[in-house]
Protein backbone atom coordinates (compact mmCIF):
# COMPACT_ATOMS: atom_id res chain seq x y z
CA UNK A 1 0.00 0.00 0.00
CA UNK A 2 1.49 3.34 -1.09
CA UNK A 3 1.61 6.17 1.44
CA UNK A 4 2.61 9.80 1.03
CA UNK A 5 3.17 12.74 3.37
CA UNK A 6 0.59 15.31 2.25
CA UNK A 7 -0.85 18.58 3.47
CA UNK A 8 -4.60 18.67 3.95
CA UNK A 9 -4.94 20.67 0.73
CA UNK A 10 -2.84 18.16 -1.23
CA UNK A 11 -4.92 15.35 0.27
CA UNK A 12 -8.19 17.00 -0.80
CA UNK A 13 -6.81 17.26 -4.33
CA UNK A 14 -5.88 13.58 -4.19
CA UNK A 15 -9.40 12.80 -2.96
CA UNK A 16 -10.87 14.65 -5.93
CA UNK A 17 -8.73 12.47 -8.19
CA UNK A 18 -9.53 9.18 -6.46
CA UNK A 19 -13.27 9.73 -6.01
CA UNK A 20 -14.26 10.70 -9.51
CA UNK A 21 -14.40 14.50 -9.55
CA UNK A 22 -14.58 15.64 -13.18
CA UNK A 23 -14.82 19.42 -12.75
CA UNK A 24 -13.11 21.60 -10.13
CA UNK A 25 -13.18 25.37 -9.78
CA UNK A 26 -11.96 27.98 -7.29
CA UNK A 27 -10.76 31.48 -6.64
CA UNK A 28 -7.39 31.46 -4.83
CA UNK A 29 -7.44 32.40 -1.17
CA UNK A 30 -5.28 31.27 1.74
CA UNK A 31 -5.62 28.72 3.28
CA UNK A 32 -7.42 26.99 0.36
CA UNK A 33 -5.25 27.97 -2.62
CA UNK A 34 -3.15 24.82 -3.01
CA UNK A 35 -6.22 22.60 -3.50
CA UNK A 36 -6.79 23.69 -7.11
CA UNK A 37 -3.07 24.04 -7.81
CA UNK A 38 -2.69 20.35 -6.95
CA UNK A 39 -5.89 19.26 -8.70
CA UNK A 40 -4.46 20.84 -11.87
CA UNK A 41 -1.79 18.11 -11.83
CA UNK A 42 -4.47 15.48 -12.45
CA UNK A 43 -5.24 15.76 -16.14
CA UNK A 44 -8.44 13.73 -15.75
CA UNK A 45 -10.04 16.68 -13.94
CA UNK A 46 -11.07 19.84 -15.76
CA UNK A 47 -9.78 22.46 -13.31
CA UNK A 48 -10.01 26.25 -13.54
CA UNK A 49 -9.54 29.51 -11.72
CA UNK A 50 -12.73 31.58 -11.81
CA UNK A 51 -12.85 35.36 -11.36
CA UNK A 52 -14.58 35.00 -7.98
CA UNK A 53 -16.09 32.40 -5.66
CA UNK A 54 -19.68 32.96 -6.81
CA UNK A 55 -18.74 32.15 -10.39
CA UNK A 56 -16.62 29.20 -9.24
CA UNK A 57 -19.59 27.68 -7.40
CA UNK A 58 -21.91 28.34 -10.34
CA UNK A 59 -19.49 26.48 -12.64
CA UNK A 60 -19.50 23.53 -10.22
CA UNK A 61 -23.30 23.68 -10.04
CA UNK A 62 -23.51 23.49 -13.82
CA UNK A 63 -21.20 20.48 -13.84
CA UNK A 64 -23.25 18.79 -11.11
CA UNK A 65 -26.56 19.34 -12.92
CA UNK A 66 -24.96 17.94 -16.09
CA UNK A 67 -24.18 14.75 -14.15
CA UNK A 68 -20.51 15.17 -13.18
CA UNK A 69 -19.01 15.00 -9.73
CA UNK A 70 -17.79 18.51 -8.93
CA UNK A 71 -15.63 20.27 -6.32
CA UNK A 72 -15.37 23.97 -5.58
CA UNK A 73 -12.81 25.42 -3.15
CA UNK A 74 -12.53 28.76 -1.37
CA UNK A 75 -11.44 30.36 1.88
CA UNK A 76 -14.07 31.16 4.48
CA UNK A 77 -14.83 34.71 3.31
CA UNK A 78 -15.28 33.34 -0.21
CA UNK A 79 -18.42 31.56 0.96
CA UNK A 80 -19.90 35.00 1.64
CA UNK A 81 -19.43 35.76 -2.06
CA UNK A 82 -20.83 32.36 -3.09
CA UNK A 83 -23.78 32.39 -0.69
CA UNK A 84 -26.35 33.46 -3.29
CA UNK A 85 -26.08 30.36 -5.53
CA UNK A 86 -25.34 28.12 -2.52
CA UNK A 87 -28.62 28.80 -0.76
CA UNK A 88 -30.66 28.32 -3.92
CA UNK A 89 -28.81 25.15 -4.93
CA UNK A 90 -29.81 23.61 -1.61
CA UNK A 91 -33.40 23.86 -2.88
CA UNK A 92 -32.78 22.43 -6.34
CA UNK A 93 -30.42 19.69 -5.21
CA UNK A 94 -27.71 17.97 -7.21
CA UNK A 95 -27.34 15.43 -9.97
CA UNK A 96 -23.66 14.55 -9.73
CA UNK A 97 -22.28 15.03 -6.21
CA UNK A 98 -20.99 18.48 -5.29
CA UNK A 99 -18.59 19.24 -2.43
CA UNK A 100 -17.83 22.79 -1.32
CA UNK A 101 -14.50 23.19 0.45
CA UNK A 102 -14.61 26.01 3.02
CA UNK A 103 -11.12 26.67 4.41
CA UNK A 104 -11.65 28.62 7.63
CA UNK A 105 -8.89 30.64 9.29
CA UNK A 106 -9.09 30.69 13.12
CA UNK A 107 -6.53 33.17 14.36
CA UNK A 108 -6.78 35.23 11.16
CA UNK A 109 -3.35 34.24 9.87
CA UNK A 110 -4.23 35.59 6.42
CA UNK A 111 -7.75 36.96 6.65
CA UNK A 112 -9.65 40.12 7.50
CA UNK A 113 -12.07 38.35 9.81
CA UNK A 114 -12.54 35.17 11.82
CA UNK A 115 -15.90 33.67 10.86
CA UNK A 116 -17.08 30.14 11.56
CA UNK A 117 -18.56 28.69 8.39
CA UNK A 118 -20.14 25.73 10.17
CA UNK A 119 -22.95 28.19 10.75
CA UNK A 120 -23.38 28.51 6.97
CA UNK A 121 -23.94 24.75 6.75
CA UNK A 122 -26.67 24.87 9.37
CA UNK A 123 -28.21 28.01 7.83
CA UNK A 124 -28.30 26.44 4.37
CA UNK A 125 -29.37 23.04 5.78
CA UNK A 126 -26.62 21.11 4.04
CA UNK A 127 -24.33 18.30 5.15
CA UNK A 128 -21.08 19.25 6.93
CA UNK A 129 -17.90 17.22 7.32
CA UNK A 130 -14.82 18.23 9.34
CA UNK A 131 -11.51 16.37 8.84
CA UNK A 132 -8.94 16.09 11.60
CA UNK A 133 -5.90 15.29 9.45
CA UNK A 134 -4.80 14.79 5.85
CA UNK A 135 -6.00 11.17 5.64
CA UNK A 136 -9.48 12.21 6.69
CA UNK A 137 -9.35 15.21 4.36
CA UNK A 138 -8.79 12.86 1.41
CA UNK A 139 -11.34 10.28 2.54
CA UNK A 140 -13.98 12.85 3.33
CA UNK A 141 -13.96 14.14 -0.25
CA UNK A 142 -15.32 10.73 -1.27
CA UNK A 143 -17.70 10.57 1.68
CA UNK A 144 -18.98 14.08 0.97
CA UNK A 145 -19.66 13.23 -2.68
CA UNK A 146 -21.48 10.03 -1.67
CA UNK A 147 -23.60 11.91 0.91
CA UNK A 148 -24.32 14.62 -1.67
CA UNK A 149 -25.68 12.08 -4.14
CA UNK A 150 -27.51 10.04 -1.51
CA UNK A 151 -29.40 12.99 -0.06
CA UNK A 152 -29.56 15.21 -3.18
CA UNK A 153 -27.74 18.10 -1.49
CA UNK A 154 -24.45 19.98 -1.77
CA UNK A 155 -22.10 19.12 1.09
CA UNK A 156 -19.58 21.39 2.81
CA UNK A 157 -16.16 20.02 3.74
CA UNK A 158 -14.87 22.49 6.31
CA UNK A 159 -11.15 22.63 7.01
CA UNK A 160 -9.09 25.08 9.03
CA UNK A 161 -5.62 26.51 8.47
CA UNK A 162 -3.91 23.81 10.55
CA UNK A 163 -5.53 20.97 8.62
CA UNK A 164 -5.00 22.73 5.28
CA UNK A 165 -1.27 23.27 5.76
CA UNK A 166 -0.12 20.53 8.16
CA UNK A 167 1.27 17.28 6.75
CA UNK A 168 0.30 13.77 7.83
CA UNK A 169 0.63 10.37 6.18
CA UNK A 170 -2.02 9.50 3.62
CA UNK A 171 -2.80 6.08 2.17
CA UNK A 172 -3.18 6.45 -1.58
CA UNK A 173 -5.81 4.54 -3.52
CA UNK A 174 -6.62 3.88 -7.15
CA UNK A 175 -8.93 6.36 -8.87
CA UNK A 176 -12.55 5.44 -9.47
CA UNK A 177 -13.87 5.41 -12.99
CA UNK A 178 -15.18 8.83 -13.99
CA UNK A 179 -18.76 8.49 -15.14
CA UNK A 180 -21.51 10.98 -15.87
CA UNK A 181 -24.98 10.56 -14.46
CA UNK A 182 -27.73 10.89 -17.04
CA UNK A 183 -28.98 14.44 -17.46
CA UNK A 184 -32.74 14.81 -17.74
CA UNK A 185 -34.51 18.11 -18.26
CA UNK A 186 -36.40 18.81 -15.03
CA UNK A 187 -37.59 22.40 -14.80
CA UNK A 188 -39.47 21.79 -11.54
CA UNK A 189 -36.20 20.76 -9.89
CA UNK A 190 -33.64 23.05 -11.50
CA UNK A 191 -35.58 26.20 -12.41
CA UNK A 192 -35.70 28.07 -9.10
CA UNK A 193 -38.79 30.23 -9.54
CA UNK A 194 -41.04 30.72 -6.50
CA UNK A 195 -43.61 28.05 -7.42
CA UNK A 196 -40.93 25.40 -7.93
CA UNK A 197 -38.96 26.46 -4.84
CA UNK A 198 -42.09 26.17 -2.68
CA UNK A 199 -42.54 22.62 -3.85
CA UNK A 200 -38.90 21.86 -3.05
CA UNK A 201 -39.18 23.20 0.52
CA UNK A 202 -40.77 19.99 1.74
CA UNK A 203 -38.06 17.97 -0.01
CA UNK A 204 -35.43 20.09 1.71
CA UNK A 205 -36.91 19.58 5.17
CA UNK A 206 -37.38 15.82 4.68
CA UNK A 207 -33.78 15.57 3.52
CA UNK A 208 -32.63 17.27 6.73
CA UNK A 209 -34.51 14.69 8.83
CA UNK A 210 -32.94 11.87 6.88
CA UNK A 211 -29.46 13.36 7.26
CA UNK A 212 -30.05 13.69 11.01
CA UNK A 213 -30.76 9.96 11.21
CA UNK A 214 -27.69 9.28 9.08
CA UNK A 215 -25.63 11.35 11.52
CA UNK A 216 -26.70 9.05 14.35
CA UNK A 217 -25.57 5.93 12.48
CA UNK A 218 -22.50 6.94 10.47
CA UNK A 219 -19.01 5.81 11.45
CA UNK A 220 -17.91 9.39 10.80
CA UNK A 221 -19.10 10.03 14.37
CA UNK A 222 -17.31 7.72 16.79
CA UNK A 223 -16.90 7.32 20.55
CA UNK A 224 -13.44 6.61 21.95
CA UNK A 225 -13.98 5.32 25.48
CA UNK A 226 -11.43 5.91 28.20
CA UNK A 227 -11.94 7.10 31.76
CA UNK A 228 -15.44 8.50 32.23
CA UNK A 229 -14.71 11.36 34.57
CA UNK A 230 -14.38 13.73 31.61
CA UNK A 231 -16.11 13.24 28.27
CA UNK A 232 -15.38 15.58 25.37
CA UNK A 233 -17.43 16.29 22.26
CA UNK A 234 -15.16 17.74 19.58
CA UNK A 235 -14.38 17.83 15.87
CA UNK A 236 -11.72 18.80 13.33
CA UNK A 237 -8.18 19.73 14.35
CA UNK A 238 -9.29 20.33 17.95
CA UNK A 239 -9.60 16.55 18.32
CA UNK A 240 -5.79 16.33 18.06
CA UNK A 241 -5.38 18.97 20.77
CA UNK A 242 -7.82 17.12 23.04
CA UNK A 243 -5.96 13.84 22.56
CA UNK A 244 -2.69 15.48 23.58
CA UNK A 245 -4.02 17.61 26.43
CA UNK A 246 -6.51 15.14 27.92
CA UNK A 247 -5.20 11.63 27.14
CA UNK A 248 -7.40 9.98 29.77
CA UNK A 249 -10.68 11.56 28.64
CA UNK A 250 -13.37 9.77 26.66
CA UNK A 251 -14.05 11.47 23.34
CA UNK A 252 -17.00 11.68 20.98
CA UNK A 253 -15.23 12.62 17.77
CA UNK A 254 -17.62 14.10 15.24
CA UNK A 255 -16.70 14.03 11.56
CA UNK A 256 -20.25 14.73 10.33
CA UNK A 257 -21.40 17.79 12.24
CA UNK A 258 -24.54 19.00 10.48
CA UNK A 259 -27.02 17.78 11.46
CA UNK A 260 -25.54 16.84 14.83
CA UNK A 261 -26.18 13.31 16.21
CA UNK A 262 -28.02 14.59 19.28
CA UNK A 263 -29.19 11.14 20.39
CA UNK A 264 -25.63 9.81 20.32
CA UNK A 265 -24.41 12.90 22.19
CA UNK A 266 -27.12 12.44 24.86
CA UNK A 267 -26.15 8.79 25.29
CA UNK A 268 -22.48 9.71 25.57
CA UNK A 269 -23.25 12.49 28.09
CA UNK A 270 -25.16 10.04 30.29
CA UNK A 271 -22.04 7.88 30.64
CA UNK A 272 -19.58 10.58 31.77
CA UNK A 273 -19.36 12.70 34.92
CA UNK A 274 -18.48 15.94 33.13
CA UNK A 275 -19.38 16.73 29.52
CA UNK A 276 -17.14 19.24 27.80
CA UNK A 277 -17.82 20.63 24.34
CA UNK A 278 -14.51 21.82 22.90
CA UNK A 279 -14.58 23.65 19.56
CA UNK A 280 -12.75 26.64 18.10
CA UNK A 281 -14.59 29.89 17.34
CA UNK A 282 -18.39 29.81 17.78
CA UNK A 283 -20.36 27.50 20.13
CA UNK A 284 -21.83 25.80 17.06
CA UNK A 285 -22.18 22.39 18.71
CA UNK A 286 -22.51 23.60 22.29
CA UNK A 287 -25.55 25.78 21.65
CA UNK A 288 -27.40 22.93 19.92
CA UNK A 289 -26.42 20.44 22.62
CA UNK A 290 -27.62 22.72 25.41
CA UNK A 291 -30.83 23.49 23.48
CA UNK A 292 -31.50 19.74 23.33
CA UNK A 293 -31.55 19.67 27.14
CA UNK A 294 -28.17 17.98 27.53
CA UNK A 295 -26.11 19.26 30.48
CA UNK A 296 -22.76 20.69 29.46
CA UNK A 297 -20.19 21.07 32.22
CA UNK A 298 -17.64 23.09 30.23
CA UNK A 299 -17.64 25.01 27.00
CA UNK A 300 -17.33 28.61 25.87
CA UNK A 301 -17.72 29.92 29.42
CA UNK A 302 -14.30 28.40 30.13
CA UNK A 303 -12.82 28.51 26.62
CA UNK A 304 -12.45 31.53 24.37
CA UNK A 305 -14.36 32.16 21.15
CA UNK A 306 -11.29 33.91 19.76
CA UNK A 307 -8.44 32.44 17.76
CA UNK A 308 -6.94 28.98 17.70
CA UNK A 309 -6.80 26.51 20.55
CA UNK A 310 -3.72 24.58 21.74
CA UNK A 311 -3.08 21.66 24.08
CA UNK A 312 -1.73 24.03 26.76
CA UNK A 313 -4.87 26.16 26.57
CA UNK A 314 -7.05 23.07 27.02
CA UNK A 315 -5.01 21.74 29.93
CA UNK A 316 -5.38 25.04 31.73
CA UNK A 317 -9.13 25.36 31.06
CA UNK A 318 -10.13 21.76 31.82
CA UNK A 319 -7.52 20.59 34.34
CA UNK A 320 -6.32 23.88 35.78
CA UNK A 321 -2.73 23.06 34.79
CA UNK A 322 -0.79 26.06 33.48
CA UNK A 323 1.95 24.51 31.35
CA UNK A 324 2.94 27.88 29.89
CA UNK A 325 4.19 29.39 33.18
CA UNK A 326 7.82 28.50 32.42
CA UNK A 327 7.58 28.90 28.66
CA UNK A 328 10.45 30.78 26.97
CA UNK A 329 9.96 34.39 25.99
CA UNK A 330 8.32 34.61 22.58
CA UNK A 331 10.42 35.82 19.67
CA UNK A 332 9.78 39.39 18.54
CA UNK A 333 7.01 39.71 15.99
CA UNK A 334 8.23 40.47 12.48
CA UNK A 335 5.61 42.62 10.73
CA UNK A 336 4.85 41.84 7.09
CA UNK A 337 6.29 44.21 4.50
CA UNK A 338 6.07 44.73 0.77
CA UNK A 339 8.86 42.84 -1.01
CA UNK A 340 11.96 44.64 -2.30
CA UNK A 341 11.07 46.00 -5.72
CA UNK A 342 7.31 45.69 -5.14
CA UNK A 343 5.54 48.00 -7.63
CA UNK A 344 2.94 48.94 -5.00
CA UNK A 345 5.59 50.76 -2.95
CA UNK A 346 5.86 53.61 -5.45
CA UNK A 347 2.08 53.97 -5.66
CA UNK A 348 1.66 54.32 -1.91
CA UNK A 349 4.66 56.61 -1.54
CA UNK A 350 3.16 58.97 -4.14
CA UNK A 351 -0.32 58.81 -2.60
CA UNK A 352 1.06 59.64 0.84
CA UNK A 353 3.09 62.55 -0.51
CA UNK A 354 -0.07 63.89 -2.17
CA UNK A 355 -1.98 63.47 1.12
CA UNK A 356 -4.84 61.58 -0.47
CA UNK A 357 -7.64 59.79 1.34
CA UNK A 358 -7.16 56.25 0.04
CA UNK A 359 -9.79 53.51 0.18
CA UNK A 360 -8.06 50.14 0.01
CA UNK A 361 -8.82 46.55 -0.90
CA UNK A 362 -7.70 42.98 -0.24
CA UNK A 363 -4.28 41.92 -1.53
CA UNK A 364 -0.54 42.56 -1.07
CA UNK A 365 -1.27 46.26 -1.29
CA UNK A 366 -3.19 46.14 2.00
CA UNK A 367 0.32 46.33 3.49
CA UNK A 368 0.33 49.96 2.31
CA UNK A 369 -1.49 50.70 5.57
CA UNK A 370 1.64 49.95 7.61
CA UNK A 371 4.50 52.28 8.54
CA UNK A 372 6.26 54.01 6.96
CA UNK A 373 3.91 54.21 3.95
CA UNK A 374 0.69 54.45 6.02
CA UNK A 375 -1.39 55.35 2.98
CA UNK A 376 -4.63 53.38 3.36
CA UNK A 377 -7.66 54.75 5.18
CA UNK A 378 -9.98 51.75 4.74
CA UNK A 379 -9.98 48.06 3.85
CA UNK A 380 -13.24 46.10 4.10
CA UNK A 381 -13.48 43.23 1.64
CA UNK A 382 -12.73 42.19 -1.93
CA UNK A 383 -13.88 44.90 -4.32
CA UNK A 384 -15.02 47.36 -1.65
CA UNK A 385 -12.50 50.12 -2.32
CA UNK A 386 -14.33 51.68 -5.27
CA UNK A 387 -17.88 51.79 -3.82
CA UNK A 388 -16.51 52.89 -0.43
CA UNK A 389 -14.88 55.86 -2.17
CA UNK A 390 -18.19 56.61 -3.89
CA UNK A 391 -20.00 56.50 -0.55
CA UNK A 392 -17.45 58.83 1.04
CA UNK A 393 -17.86 61.27 -1.82
CA UNK A 394 -21.67 61.20 -1.46
CA UNK A 395 -21.36 61.85 2.26
CA UNK A 396 -18.63 64.50 1.93
CA UNK A 397 -18.68 66.11 -1.54
CA UNK A 398 -15.96 68.52 -0.41
CA UNK A 399 -13.57 65.56 -0.23
CA UNK A 400 -14.06 64.56 -3.89
CA UNK A 401 -10.68 65.84 -5.07
CA UNK A 402 -8.97 64.06 -2.22
CA UNK A 403 -10.30 60.54 -2.88
CA UNK A 404 -8.41 57.68 -4.53
CA UNK A 405 -9.55 54.07 -4.53
CA UNK A 406 -6.83 51.43 -5.02
CA UNK A 407 -7.50 47.88 -6.17
CA UNK A 408 -5.35 45.07 -7.56
CA UNK A 409 -5.75 43.54 -11.00
CA UNK A 410 -7.07 40.18 -9.74
CA UNK A 411 -9.34 41.86 -7.20
CA UNK A 412 -10.66 44.22 -9.86
CA UNK A 413 -11.74 41.20 -11.91
CA UNK A 414 -13.09 39.49 -8.77
CA UNK A 415 -15.50 42.22 -7.72
CA UNK A 416 -14.23 45.66 -8.71
CA UNK A 417 -15.91 46.08 -12.09
CA UNK A 418 -19.41 46.53 -10.69
CA UNK A 419 -18.14 49.18 -8.28
CA UNK A 420 -16.59 51.07 -11.18
CA UNK A 421 -19.88 50.87 -13.09
CA UNK A 422 -21.67 52.18 -10.01
CA UNK A 423 -19.26 55.12 -9.76
CA UNK A 424 -19.75 56.08 -13.40
CA UNK A 425 -23.52 55.57 -13.33
CA UNK A 426 -24.04 57.54 -10.12
CA UNK A 427 -21.75 60.39 -11.19
CA UNK A 428 -18.92 59.78 -8.80
CA UNK A 429 -15.68 61.61 -9.48
CA UNK A 430 -13.11 59.67 -7.48
CA UNK A 431 -9.90 58.44 -9.08
CA UNK A 432 -9.51 54.66 -9.22
CA UNK A 433 -5.99 53.27 -9.29
CA UNK A 434 -5.71 49.70 -10.56
CA UNK A 435 -2.47 48.28 -9.19
CA UNK A 436 -1.72 45.91 -12.05
CA UNK A 437 1.17 43.62 -11.13
CA UNK A 438 0.09 41.00 -13.69
CA UNK A 439 -0.67 38.19 -11.22
CA UNK A 440 -2.67 37.19 -8.13
CA UNK A 441 0.31 37.82 -5.90
CA UNK A 442 -0.87 37.60 -2.29
CA UNK A 443 -1.92 33.94 -2.53
CA UNK A 444 1.16 32.72 -4.38
CA UNK A 445 1.13 33.96 -7.99
CA UNK A 446 -1.96 32.43 -9.57
CA UNK A 447 -3.02 33.44 -13.06
CA UNK A 448 -6.27 35.24 -13.79
CA UNK A 449 -8.26 36.44 -16.77
CA UNK A 450 -5.90 39.35 -17.48
CA UNK A 451 -2.60 37.42 -17.40
CA UNK A 452 -3.19 35.50 -20.62
CA UNK A 453 -2.69 32.07 -19.02
CA UNK A 454 -4.99 29.44 -17.49
CA UNK A 455 -4.48 27.52 -14.25
CA UNK A 456 -2.49 24.97 -16.26
CA UNK A 457 -0.33 27.69 -17.85
CA UNK A 458 -1.98 27.35 -21.26
CA UNK A 459 -2.44 30.48 -23.43
CA UNK A 460 -5.78 32.23 -22.92
CA UNK A 461 -7.55 35.43 -23.92
CA UNK A 462 -6.48 38.46 -21.91
CA UNK A 463 -8.74 41.14 -20.44
CA UNK A 464 -7.85 44.63 -21.70
CA UNK A 465 -8.25 46.86 -18.63
CA UNK A 466 -8.05 50.08 -20.62
CA UNK A 467 -10.78 49.00 -23.03
CA UNK A 468 -12.93 47.61 -20.21
CA UNK A 469 -12.80 50.86 -18.24
CA UNK A 470 -13.71 52.89 -21.32
CA UNK A 471 -16.52 50.45 -22.15
CA UNK A 472 -18.26 51.17 -18.83
CA UNK A 473 -18.06 54.92 -19.41
CA UNK A 474 -14.72 56.10 -18.01
CA UNK A 475 -13.30 58.66 -20.44
CA UNK A 476 -10.02 59.33 -18.62
CA UNK A 477 -7.86 56.20 -18.52
CA UNK A 478 -4.07 56.36 -18.33
CA UNK A 479 -1.29 53.82 -17.78
CA UNK A 480 1.67 54.74 -15.57
CA UNK A 481 4.74 52.84 -14.39
CA UNK A 482 4.61 52.99 -10.55
CA UNK A 483 8.41 52.77 -10.61
CA UNK A 484 8.48 56.27 -12.15
CA UNK A 485 7.65 58.50 -9.19
CA UNK A 486 7.56 61.75 -11.17
CA UNK A 487 5.10 60.39 -13.74
CA UNK A 488 2.98 58.82 -11.01
CA UNK A 489 2.90 62.03 -8.99
CA UNK A 490 1.80 63.97 -12.06
CA UNK A 491 -0.93 61.44 -12.86
CA UNK A 492 -2.34 61.60 -9.33
CA UNK A 493 -2.38 65.39 -9.32
CA UNK A 494 -4.03 65.67 -12.75
CA UNK A 495 -6.64 62.92 -12.35
CA UNK A 496 -7.82 63.90 -8.87
CA UNK A 497 -8.20 67.51 -10.02
CA UNK A 498 -10.84 66.75 -12.65
CA UNK A 499 -14.48 66.34 -11.66
CA UNK A 500 -15.25 63.10 -13.45
CA UNK A 501 -14.32 59.49 -12.77
CA UNK A 502 -10.84 58.57 -13.91
CA UNK A 503 -8.68 55.45 -13.83
CA UNK A 504 -4.92 55.25 -13.37
CA UNK A 505 -3.53 51.82 -14.24
CA UNK A 506 -0.26 51.53 -12.30
CA UNK A 507 1.33 48.73 -14.31
CA UNK A 508 4.54 46.93 -13.43
CA UNK A 509 4.93 43.15 -12.91
CA UNK A 510 5.35 41.71 -9.41
CA UNK A 511 9.04 41.71 -8.50
CA UNK A 512 8.84 37.99 -7.76
CA UNK A 513 7.79 36.99 -11.28
CA UNK A 514 10.33 39.00 -13.28
CA UNK A 515 14.10 38.55 -13.31
CA UNK A 516 16.28 41.40 -12.14
CA UNK A 517 17.31 43.51 -15.13
CA UNK A 518 18.63 46.60 -13.35
CA UNK A 519 21.90 46.74 -11.39
CA UNK A 520 21.70 46.44 -7.63
CA UNK A 521 22.26 49.66 -5.72
CA UNK A 522 24.48 50.71 -2.87
CA UNK A 523 24.81 53.78 -0.63
CA UNK A 524 27.84 56.01 -1.07
CA UNK A 525 28.41 56.81 2.59
CA UNK A 526 30.56 59.83 1.72
CA UNK A 527 27.58 61.45 0.01
CA UNK A 528 24.91 60.19 2.46
CA UNK A 529 23.76 62.95 4.82
CA UNK A 530 21.64 60.68 7.02
CA UNK A 531 18.43 62.49 6.06
CA UNK A 532 16.54 59.13 6.12
CA UNK A 533 14.43 60.01 3.07
CA UNK A 534 15.18 56.57 1.61
CA UNK A 535 13.74 54.97 4.77
CA UNK A 536 10.34 56.49 3.99
CA UNK A 537 9.70 54.06 1.15
CA UNK A 538 9.77 51.12 3.58
CA UNK A 539 12.07 48.89 1.53
CA UNK A 540 13.35 45.93 3.61
CA UNK A 541 16.67 46.08 1.73
CA UNK A 542 17.47 49.47 3.33
CA UNK A 543 18.60 49.83 6.93
CA UNK A 544 19.90 52.77 8.96
CA UNK A 545 22.76 52.68 11.45
CA UNK A 546 25.52 55.04 12.59
CA UNK A 547 23.67 57.93 10.95
CA UNK A 548 23.98 56.38 7.48
CA UNK A 549 21.73 54.25 5.25
CA UNK A 550 22.90 50.89 3.92
CA UNK A 551 21.46 48.68 1.18
CA UNK A 552 21.65 44.90 1.60
CA UNK A 553 22.87 43.56 -1.78
CA UNK A 554 21.22 40.20 -1.08
CA UNK A 555 17.80 41.88 -1.01
CA UNK A 556 18.13 44.73 -3.53
CA UNK A 557 16.54 44.12 -6.94
CA UNK A 558 17.57 47.44 -8.46
CA UNK A 559 14.09 48.93 -8.81
CA UNK A 560 15.56 52.42 -8.41
CA UNK A 561 12.86 53.85 -6.17
CA UNK A 562 15.36 54.83 -3.47
CA UNK A 563 17.50 56.61 -6.05
CA UNK A 564 14.53 58.76 -6.99
CA UNK A 565 13.84 59.88 -3.41
CA UNK A 566 17.49 60.57 -2.50
CA UNK A 567 18.13 64.29 -3.00
CA UNK A 568 21.91 64.02 -2.64
CA UNK A 569 22.79 61.38 -5.23
CA UNK A 570 24.10 59.09 -2.52
CA UNK A 571 22.51 55.95 -3.97
CA UNK A 572 24.46 54.58 -6.93
CA UNK A 573 24.78 51.30 -8.88
CA UNK A 574 26.83 48.64 -7.15
CA UNK A 575 30.34 48.44 -8.60
CA UNK A 576 31.29 45.56 -10.88
CA UNK A 577 27.82 44.98 -12.37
Amino acid sequence: MTKALLTGNEAIARGAYEYGVSVASAYPGTPSTEILENIANYKEIRAQWSPNEKVALEVAIGASIAGARALVAMKHVGVNVAADPLFTFTYTGVNGGLVLISADDPGMHSSQNEQDNRIYARFAKIGLLEPTNSQEAKDMVGQALAISERFDVPVMLRTTTRVSHSKTLVELGEPQERTLKEYKKDARKYVAVPANAKARTGVKEQRLLEMAEFSEQTELNQIEWNEKKIGVVTSGIVYEYVKEALPEASILKLGFTNPLPLKKIASFAAEVEQLWVIEELEPFMEDQIRAAGITVHGGKAELTRLGEYSPSLLRKAVLGIDSTAKAPVAAPIRPPVLCPGCPHRGAFYALKNNRKLVTGDIGCYTLGSLAPLESLDTTICMGASIPVALGMEKARPDQAENLVAVIGDSTFLHSGITGLIDTVYNKGTATIMILDNSITAMTGHQHHAATGQTLQGEPASQVDFEALCRAVGVKRVRVVDPGDLAALDQAIKEETAVREPSVIIARRPCALIVKQTEPRLRVNHDACTGCRMCMRIGCPAISFADKKSTIDPALCVGCGLCQQVCKFGAIVPEEGQ
